[in-house]
């Protein structure tokens, strides 16, 4: 690929080029006081344990959340999307919830091209809502459902159909029962007011609809069959009673709740989406909306059997795969992120190898690279994708492919072919979500033995090496009260948290072939995760855009 003035990067004065770099992200794992609840403390951690040594110099924490990654404010939670598109594009963007927040405030999101697609079905069909009800800003928001709701009906929608997904996973379990109680509240009002409004299925997050990465169709296959086809093993006259009542089996909770339908006194479907109807899913996260997007785009669809497939107008509140155009139509324009550091170093010659198994392949490549999937330039580049377990809940194999990332990171590294090798370590996030804590240490072991793999192949090939994380999790298992004590619920019980967390995530640089006189700089205010890139390209020895956020690390002299 030939390199143009425009995207030719100047070279670094004090930092030479050509030094084999692995680039390692352990997903869910933050900075915390050590206690019973820490997983990462109290996991075997040798190789993470040994890289703090090097603080303040080689080891430091930068923020992982809120404004740092582009989210509205300090309350929010990072996450595995937001995280990897700040590290890889260097500079900070206003990211999905804060896209959405704008877009509805302003009224603009009902002036666009998808909301008035979706509005030609008001006047003879149904419009409806599918998406995650829940207050933990990660994947969806309550409050701009409601907007969406409010603004619809406002605007001529005269029959509305929601079709609901408990989390349990960004908020506590047992919180769905509040959020259904808030919708139906809503619904009511708009009743009053002549709107034919009502909830008209549901589910739990991790058992109908909400798969990610092609990992299990089942779980979309649940969803459809409950939104499109009106069919669930479960039938209730309300959905308050539906959430109420399945929780009570045992074993339930809010994440994998059993599909279920609203019928009326006669037994019939209150809201199965039928030829004609408007469908928008209020996911404004993209990965767990993409498979769904597909069944409900897709004409040649082949992954199950739909029945039937109904002609609708369809949009998402966003775009969820740009590459995709999938949906083709959206409520938000995504973030145009364009010029990430994969693309500069791409034009520069630098050769780079992404791994990690199925459930953050795409962080490591498709969020990366700014929402692109594919190569900037195949002959540079090699992705692999190691297949993860299916069809289980991950505590069960709370090992995940860790080991086999680091074996595929450990080759890569000792091939010679490659000058920087990045992976993802998903096991703290995907273990951490499950609430499993014993599970959860099992993880964090073997993250950090896939870390000492990857780590002594850099020094067998005197190279760099940088670790970080994309946010918080692993490292906090329990909700706390104001004073930061774990916090019990009514009957007296630890309150476990599977969500991500506000806490900071280390970052750590080292190797043999790190310049003498490298360390992290101390004038930076907040550093955060989009001050990685230029660090990375610093240490191929570039020298960053102008527009990056600025390197963490400096060049001094020890004489």
């Amino acid at each position: 690929m030939a390199t143009s003035s425009a995207w030719k990067l100047d070279d670094h004065p004090k930092l030479p080029k050509g030094k084999t770099i692995a680039l390692i992200v352990l997903d869910g794992w933050g900075e915390s006081a050590p206690d019973q609840y820490n997983c990462i403390h109290n996991a075997p951690t040798p190789a993470m344990d040994s890289l703090k040594n090097g603080a303040p110099d080689t080891w430091t924490l930068i923020k992982a959340h809120g404004t740092a990654v582009g989210l509205p404010s300090e309350d929010d939670m990072g996450n595995s999307e937001v995280g990897h598109n700040a590290l890889g594009a260097g500079r900070i963007y206003a990211q999905g919830a804060k896209l959405c927040d704008i877009a509805l405030a302003s009224g603009k999101i009902f002036d666009g091209e998808g909301f008035k697609y979706v509005s030609e079905s008001f006047e003879k069909s149904t419009l409806h809502f599918v998406g995650l009800l829940s207050d933990g800003g990660v994947h969806s928001r309550l409050d701009q459902l409601q907007l969406l709701i409010k603004g619809s009906a406002e605007r001529g929608a005269k029959r509305i159909r929601v079709h609901i997904l408990t989390d349990g996973r960004d908020v506590l379990d047992g919180s769905s029962v509040g959020f259904v109680e808030t919708l139906e509240a809503d619904l009511a009002e708009l009743r009053e007011n002549g709107v034919d409004a009502q909830i008209a299925s549901g589910g739990g997050r991790m058992y109908v609809t909400l798969d990610r990465y092609e990992n299990d169709w089942e779980v979309v296959k649940r969803g459809w069959d409950a939104q499109v086809l009106g069919e669930a093993p479960h039938k209730f006259k309300n959905a308050v009673e539906a959430v109420k009542t399945l929780r009570k089996e045992p074993g339930a909770n809010d994440q994998y709740l059993p599909p279920f339908v609203i019928v009326d006194d006669a037994g019939k479907a209150v809201g199965p989406i039928v030829d004609g109807d408007a469908v928008v899913t209020f996911n404004f996260r993209a990965d767990r909306m993409v498979m769904h997007a597909k069944a409900l785009e897709y004409e040649d669809f082949d992954k199950f059997d739909r029945v039937r497939f109904p002609k609708i107008r369809y949009a998402g509140m966003l775009q969820y795969d740009g590459e995709l155009k999938l949906p083709s139509r959206y409520l938000v324009s995504p973030p145009e992120i364009d010029r990430t550091s994969g693309e500069y170093l791409a034009h520069n010659g630098v050769r780079t190898f992404a791994c990690s198994e199925t459930v953050k392949f795409g962080h490591v490549t498709f969020f990366w690279n700014g929402n692109r999937s594919g190569y900037f330039n195949e002959k540079l580049e090699q992705y692999v994708e190691i297949p993860s377990d299916s069809g289980i809940s991950f505590n069960v194999q709370p090992k995940m492919k860790a080991l086999e990332i680091g074996e595929k990171a450990r080759d890569a590294i000792l091939s010679g072919k490659f000058d920087q090798v990045r992976v993802n370590l998903p096991n703290g996030d995907m273990v951490g979500h499950t609430g499993d804590i014993e599970a959860t240490v099992v993880a964090c072991e073997a993250a950090d033995k896939a870390v000492k793999m990857i780590l002594d192949a850099i020094e067998q090939v005197k190279g760099i090496y940088v670790v970080t994380a994309d946010h918080g999790n692993a490292e906090d298992m329990v909700k706390r009260d104001k004073s930061g004590k774990p916090a019990l619920d009514k009957e007296g019980k630890l309150q476990i948290l599977t969500s991500h967390t506000l806490k900071p995530v280390p970052i750590a640089i080292g190797g043999p072939g790190l310049s003498e006189g490298v360390r992290f700089r101390k004038d930076l205010e907040t550093p955060g995760l989009a001050n990685v890139a230029a660090t990375v390209m610093n240490l191929h020895g570039f020298v960053a855009p102008s527009d990056y956020e600025p390197t963490l690390i400096e060049v001094v002299d020890k004489n």
